[in-house]
């Protein structure tokens, strides 16, 4: 049995990261507007890879007995009006869930329930993933997003991101 304070962390959680694919939603439809499909594409697939985390989570729930409660989801707060917007937000938001990870992960410590550990320890590798790739579109838009052809290649590069499910076990 799953402690009351690390089951109501996860259960939070789940709606955390429908809202970070709702958010991402959001980003893929602004770049959509600009004409940026290839960047359009790369959050599009964001937003699955974060609405699969957060049915990694409900199943995790699920398979431990934790009632799981949705809540509703916030609409996305990014001012979007440059091109670095969206990414900017994105890296600052990745750091945010990263420091959720840690908040679940540090009660599961205390709590001495090392099979919620294990569980994290796959989220906590994906947000280094995350917060790395977040990081690297930023310098990659500071190198070349002010010259028309560059912008136009890193947006094929992005375009060419396929969606891969994630391969955690439960």
């Amino acid at each position: 049995m799953l402690s009351e304070k690390v089951s109501q962390l996860l259960n939070t959680q789940v709606n955390k990261e429908f809202y970070s694919a709702y958010l991402y939603l959001s980003f893929s439809n602004f770049y959509k507007e600009q004409g940026l499909d290839g960047f359009a594409n790369w959050y599009q697939i964001q937003a699955q890879e974060e609405r699969d985390h957060a049915m990694l989570f409900i199943q995790y729930m699920q398979n431990n007995d934790i009632p799981v409660t949705f809540e509703s989801i916030d609409k996305p707060d990014a001012v979007l009006s440059e091109k670095m917007d969206p990414l900017k937000a994105g890296y600052e938001h990745e750091q945010y869930v990263t420091g959720l990870i840690h908040t679940i992960y540090e009660a599961a410590y205390e709590a001495k329930d090392f099979r919620t550990m294990q569980f994290l320890d796959w989220f906590v590798k994906e947000q280094g993933e995350e917060e790395t790739n977040a990081s690297d579109l930023i310098k990659k838009m500071e190198l070349f997003g002010d010259d028309a052809k560059s912008l136009y290649m890193l947006d094929q590069e992005l375009g060419g991101r396929t969606y891969t499910a994630p391969s955690l076990t439960l």
